[in-house]
């Protein structure tokens, strides 16, 4: 096995994850690649390529408007191009540093673009499905304009239990930002928005 190379931005997240069960990075992605990013959402968005997202697993799905309000585009990682290529070949480091330094056995993940309209939110909840626990890490990268001020509202919501008392921290969706979490034991919530929110948004996942 070749000799596994330290990345300090790496073990950040990891120290985060074990120390709080979340970890927030501004760069995890560049610059150059968050556009990249940002311009394929509103590209396919334009072109009527998303749909409105549901509830449920994908054989039980339902379209709750009062829960949630986002549109989704979900991602082919065998035909991505461009800014989504470069987006899974980061997210494949990722993973194999995180399987030999942590041992978590990660071998799929899913992702998808998210775009919240205005008005929109996503109800308080936990990225896990019964009787399936596959999914570990839940992440967002956010692709919104570089002027996304606090007004904006579209916050992400986490509920930390410190010492048993709820603990609620508010993580501002600013363009690049990188929010990584425990998908079986955080629950959380996206804030109403008041101008459209992009985001490109998923799971890492062991197989079962």
């Amino acid at each position: 096995m070749d000799e596994l190379q330290l990345n300090p931005l790496y073990e950040k997240v990891i120290d985060d994850l074990m120390g709080q069960q979340y970890s927030i990075v501004d760069d995890f992605f560049s610059k150059e690649e968050v556009l990249l990013l940002r311009t394929s959402l509103l590209e396919k968005y334009e072109e009527d390529m998303f749909k409105k997202s549901a509830i449920g697993k994908q054989s039980n799905e339902q379209v709750v408007d009062a829960v949630r309000g986002d549109f989704i585009l979900w991602l082919d990682e065998h035909n991505a191009s461009g800014g989504e290529a470069q987006f899974f070949d980061k997210l494949n480091g990722f993973k194999e540093y995180l399987n030999r330094t942590c041992f978590m056995g990660i071998n799929e993940k899913e992702f998808h673009y998210a775009l919240y309209p205005e008005g929109t939110f996503y109800k308080r909840h936990l990225d896990t499905f019964q009787n399936d626990s596959r999914r570990k890490l839940s992440m967002v990268c956010y692709l919104n304009d570089e002027d996304w001020k606090p007004e904006y509202g579209g916050e992400l919501t986490i509920y930390l239990d410190e010492n048993g008392s709820e603990k609620p921290i508010d993580i501002y969706p600013l363009q690049g930002r990188m929010v990584i979490f425990e998908s079986q034991v955080l629950e959380h919530e996206v804030k109403p928005v008041k101008r459209a929110r992009l985001s490109i948004t998923g799971w890492l996942k062991t197989r079962g």
